[in-house]
């Protein structure tokens, strides 16, 4: 039986909700947490208790190992090891600065690959620096990991959602394009998400980049409520907007994580619907997935909560 494309009639409006705010203490994971006053409370409500997690970040691996105090990544896939999540989402530049698959093995590998069976990449643009061409070492680490069915971007499920994995490298190829559409059509999940490297909306030093602005368009037309980028080398969370940055209740809320391990960017100019920037800050974001909403918490390597998104309904 065939499914029913998504249509924007049907659309509600977004609520974002946030949690309690206040200084607290919560219990995440086995570790307590420290979530300061101005914050949101980091305990969810038993009403918003996560039907799964996932862990997400992007711009990892520098070529650095755990001998070096200064080597960020290890301490990034700790937290990996200690949420346990579902699964794991890397937006991009995984490992530095070519990405060739020797560094993969001797970096990434190290640490991050722990959880390679159930990581779900996307490339950035370090993968395709590769001196033995471009996406080489990227495709030969992670293999039918990265290229489920033989391309660069594909699909998957879990619980009431439809999260989607997309090569911002090559958001100019037809093909990629054509795939989304239907992709999003077939697509029966009441939520939808999706992720790639390159951030249409950024306040950091690469800024915005036009390349997503088809992309984002077709995931509002089809009622997707998440995007998550790296590149840009630190955290950002926005309100829900259109593809033009135009605050919009019916619009995506966008989530950048790229402090996964390199080093930090500044933050250069700041954007309309930014809500919450933090530089210098390493960590991973801990996504809470409901069949009717999301939420996440940004986990810095100390172990405390730097940051709590409000909560969000699906439409």
């Amino acid at each position: 039986m065939p499914h029913t494309p998504r249509t924007t009639t049907s659309r509600k409006t977004r609520l974002g909700i946030p949690l309690a705010a206040g200084a607290s203490l919560a219990l995440v994971g086995g570790v307590l947490l420290w979530s300061p006053a101005g914050e949101a409370d980091a305990s969810p409500t038993p009403a918003a208790r996560a039907a799964f997690t996932a862990v997400a970040a992007g711009d990892i691996a520098e070529q650095c190992t755990a001998s070096s105090s200064s080597c960020k990544h290890p301490k990034t896939a700790a937290l990996v090891k200690q949420i346990n999540p579902s699964f794991v989402m890397t937006m991009g530049d995984n490992q530095y600065d070519d990405a060739r698959l020797k560094d993969f093995q001797k970096y990434y590998d190290k640490t991050w690959g722990a959880f390679k069976s159930k990581t779900r990449p996307v490339p950035g643009n370090h993968e395709s620096y590769d001196p033995a061409g471009a996406f080489k070492g990227y495709k030969s680490y992670f293999g039918s990991v990265a290229y489920p069915d033989g391309e660069s971007y594909y699909s998957f499920d879990q619980g009431n959602w439809h999260f989607i994995a997309l090569d911002s490298n090559n958001f100019d190829d037809d093909e990629q394009i054509d795939w989304l559409k239907d992709d999003l059509a077939a697509n029966s999940k009441k939520c939808v998400a999706a992720y790639w490297h390159h951030p249409l909306f950024s306040s950091g030093e690469h800024g915005n980049d036009p390349v997503g602005r088809p992309v984002w368009k077709l995931l509002q037309a089809n009622e997707a409520e998440l995007v998550l980028n790296g590149h840009d080398h630190h955290y950002e969370r926005f309100a829900p907007q259109n593809a033009d940055g135009k605050a919009d209740s019916n619009g995506i809320v966008e989530l950048l994580g790229g402090m996964g391990g390199a080093n930090p960017y500044d933050i250069e100019e700041v954007q309309p619907n930014s809500q919450k920037r933090l530089t210098d800050t390493f960590g991973v974001v801990k996504l809470n997935f409901t069949d009717t909403g999301f939420s996440w918490n940004l986990v810095g390597t100390d172990g405390s909560t730097k940051d709590t998104s409000p909560s969000y309904s699906c439409r």
